[in-house]
């Protein structure tokens, strides 16, 4: 769509060269982190306050012109795809962390602060964010997709973590979802209403997150097992006995001969646990101990131990570049990302059956996964021009989505919906759409905030 020039006037007036039509930045923002095709917005601006913000709002709400919240870029469904043009509203400016709470272990940020960003300003409080979705993504955008990561096993989600936030709604009204307090039976619970809505309904402008104590010790280890059913085992067995493991990750030999190649590491090519304990010295040191009590009586075996900050971050560094690591196999190639999560007594036979659809893939594939808490991703290096291979992933995909929805799992843990999963929402949720639908109706009535996001077509929805 083109811009009406009075809409072009209005945004300039208000945020001067903080708006840009240039092909360069709209490409910057069409949403193309994966595979998906495309979509860049009409216009991009950069807002520095909710009040800019809710104007900007209220001035596209007048013009007819769609909303798109844009944080770090980091999203893999394309949830920021600018699929009906509009204007893209660019958070990352509004990147102050507004306070930080010690005595009450919480703090406010503007949405455009990144995880990284947050946990370097904590360094000296003794306090840390503890959700780690891989990418440095900002907490607006963590918030609004649900994000999750390789802590939340112990720590939970941003589901669990975030206390409060401030929202501007379709009418261009800046909205506190909740006061700081840690519980409330006051009303509605508008704040997870918008953690997950992927800008759907509302931008997030702040977040007013719960914050940890840096744990006196810290021990990481990798461990190999024979086959991808014993890893899972073994981390269902320790979550199971009530074992607070902090971090419990799965890579496959796939993965993991990947990521020595992309990043020069020599780790075996095996099913792969990578485990995290946090807690005191003597604690750490139990659990340690009836881990690997665990993991040997499911045939783990070659277990390595970190104790020191910087090879435990060669680990982390080594598992969050599974995506990277997986597409560099391929020159040229794009990522197909894509998640499911399960309960937990169903993750081995899921995990089994994915390896299965994988067995004749003709494109690099890799599976990892949080196994701690039931969600795995497979990665595929695919050459977005061919539609053949498009066609295959997306058979694959759809395979593994039914399998995660029969055992009462989820198409999506932690990516969010986007584009990308918007197909599967129907069979997830049943009559329960319908009701989404009756919100999205009542909040944004002309449709105008990231549309053709999570709900799928009513065309889709009726088959």
């Amino acid at each position: 769509m083109t811009l009406p020039v009075e809409a072009v006037q209005a945004l300039t007036a208000l945020l001067g060269d903080r708006l840009s039509t240039s092909q360069a930045d709209r490409d910057h923002h069409a949403g193309t982190e994966a595979h998906h095709a495309p979509a860049p917005p009409d216009a991009v601006v950069w807002p520095l306050s909710n009040q800019e913000v809710a104007e900007t709002v209220r001035i596209c709400r007048a013009h007819g012109l769609p909303v798109i919240g844009h944080g770090a870029g980091t999203s893999l469904e394309g949830n920021t795809c600018a699929t009906r043009g509009g204007v893209c509203v660019d958070l990352s400016r509004m990147n102050a962390i507004l306070a930080v709470r010690p005595d009450d272990l919480d703090c406010t940020v503007q949405a455009g602060v990144t995880r990284e960003e947050l946990n370097t300003f904590l360094r000296d409080t003794g306090l840390f964010f503890p959700i780690d979705p891989g990418a440095n993504a900002s907490l607006g955008g963590m918030a609004a997709t649900r994000a999750s990561g390789t802590n939340a096993v112990r720590y939970g989600t941003m589901r669990e973590n975030t206390l409060s936030l401030t929202v501007v709604t379709p009418d261009g009204e800046i909205v506190k979802t909740a006061r700081r307090a840690r519980k409330s039976s006051a009303g509605y619970d508008l704040t997870n209403l918008f953690v997950g809505s992927e800008g759907t309904l509302g931008l997030i402008t702040e977040v007013t997150l719960k914050l940890y104590g840096r744990p006196e010790a810290v021990r990481a280890a990798v461990c190999t097992f024979p086959d991808p059913a014993s890893a899972s085992r073994t981390a269902i067995e320790a979550i199971q006995i009530g074992l607070p493991i902090a971090r419990v990750e799965y890579l496959d030999a796939g993965c993991i001969r990947a990521v020595n190649e992309y990043s020069a590491l020599q780790e075996a090519e095996a099913d792969t646990l990578f485990v995290e304990f946090h807690g005191s010295e003597a604690g750490v040191e139990e659990q340690v101990a009836l881990f690997g009590e665990i993991a040997e009586g499911h045939g783990g075996s070659n277990f390595r131990w970190a104790d020191r900050e910087e090879d435990r971050n060669r680990l982390w560094k080594a598992r969050h570049n599974g995506y990277p690591a997986t597409v560099n196999q391929r020159a040229g190639a794009r990522g197909w990302a894509t998640d499911v999560c399960v309960p937990l007594s169903a993750l081995p036979d899921c995990i089994s059956h994915a390896k299965e659809l994988l067995a004749g893939c003709p494109v690099p594939a890799s599976i990892m996964g949080h196994v701690g808490d039931g969600n795995f991703h497979v990665v595929f290096a695919i050459d977005p021009n061919n539609s053949e291979e498009l066609e295959m992933v997306a058979k694959v995909n759809s395979a593994m989505v039914a399998k995660a929805l029969e055992h009462d799992g989820t198409c999506t843990g932690e990516h969010g919906v986007g584009i990308g999963k918007r197909k599967y929402m129907q069979a997830e949720h049943g009559p329960a759409l319908a009701l989404m639908r009756a919100i999205k109706t009542a909040l944004d009535p002309a449709g105008l905030m990231n549309p053709d996001k999570i709900l799928p077509p009513m065309e889709d929805a009726a088959q």
